[in-house]
């Protein structure tokens, strides 16, 4: 029952991830497919990991409604998926600017 709350938030999921893989557009060489694809692949793993850990939570709380189960798996599966963007975006912003910067450093050869 805990994977509808992932089936309900992969359209969002989806939709982040393409924006998070088509922008900026340069430079897109192979290693920046590969650092994008790894932390879109991360983050859908640990968003499913944190959503299970959020149901079971969500099944001990003796108290809590049935519906509760969901809403914290719901809530645990966006934040890991949100959590795991952010680190991306600050990383790879950071890495693209030093390559930048070490490419812009680098003597043109055939220029006198």
């Amino acid at each position: 029952m805990a994977w509808l709350s992932l089936l309900l938030f992969l359209p969002w999921f989806a939709l982040l991830g393409a924006l998070y893989w088509l922008f900026p557009r340069q430079p897109r060489d192979a290693a920046r497919r590969w650092f994008d694809g790894l932390a879109l692949l991360l983050a859908l793993v640990l968003s499913i990991v944190a959503m299970l850990w959020g149901h079971h939570i969500g099944v001990v709380q003796s108290d809590a409604g049935p519906i509760w189960r969901q809403v914290l798996a719901v809530l645990y599966a966006y934040g890991a998926f949100l959590a795991v963007m952010v680190a991306a975006i600050l990383l790879r912003t950071a890495w693209l600017a030093q390559r930048a910067t070490k490419a812009a450093s680098k003597p043109v050869h055939g220029s006198s």
